[in-house]
């Protein structure tokens, strides 16, 4: 009986793993930066993991929405692999409801999480999986989890002391040159970012000019994932 149980732990094991391997590995359709980008993100997933069990459950991935950079966000997310994430920012736009609900079936049908940028309210009417927090507003995470204790909780990090409480993980930003909000940021480097993602008690993920072209470069900085703009839409298309 003992035997037979231990081979049927292995085999479900093996069965896990094999799954497991086929999430991680992009099907036929893809282009060359789509697999670049989630080989890059599901590597970095997968070691941050092995270090630090916060890490389990997290996207690898995090595709983050703007109103000028990405006007049909739907169509992006219906691309992404399941187990990575949206973060919706609608920044008080009138059709953020409408828009909202179009991302909420969109990532549903994908097995994708959904997280929307500062407005808790309009997370619970999309029913969305969490918030993505401002770095101004990161105090707010208490009051938050308090009232939604399963959501996924991030925020905005640009490398200063910061409230980390009742967080999951904070996007550090920006690692390389980046346009929008953060055009006018000096780019931290590879270097700043590993250190300073390291003096935290919560998995960093990368993001601020990254590309299929430099993604690679993050192997070894302890980041749990990586996350764009425009290089997600670009290679997601």
């Amino acid at each position: 009986m003992r035997a037979r149980t231990a081979a049927t732990l292995s085999a479900m094991d093996d069965g896990a793993k094999a799954e497991e391997e086929e999430v991680m590995t992009l099907p036929a359709g893809y282009s060359d930066d789509a697999r670049a980008l989630w080989d890059a993100a599901t590597a970095l997933n997968r070691a941050a993991a092995a270090v630090s069990p916060q890490v389990a459950g997290l996207p690898p991935l995090l595709f983050f929405t703007d109103p000028d950079r990405t006007a049909r966000p739907w169509e992006t997310a219906a691309r992404l692999p399941p187990g990575s994430a949206v973060v919706y920012r609608a920044f008080g736009r009138e059709d953020a409801v409408e828009t909202g609900r179009r991302l909420r079936v969109a990532t549903t049908d994908r097995g994708v999480k959904l997280l929307v940028g500062l407005d808790a309210n309009l997370a619970q009417t999309l029913v969305a999986d969490g918030v993505h927090l401002p770095e101004r507003e990161a105090h707010s995470a208490p009051a938050i989890r308090a009232a939604h204790p399963g959501w996924l909780i991030t925020a905005a990090w640009h490398g200063e002391p910061t409230s980390i409480k009742a967080l999951d993980a904070l996007i550090l930003s920006p690692v390389f040159p980046a346009g929008g909000a953060s055009a006018d940021k000096p780019p931290l480097g590879i270097a700043a970012f590993e250190e300073k993602s390291q003096s935290v008690p919560l998995p960093v993920y990368a993001l601020g000019g990254i590309k299929a072209a430099n993604a690679a470069g993050l192997t070894a900085t302890g980041a749990c994932g990586l996350a764009a703009i425009d290089a997600i839409q670009s290679a997601f298309r």
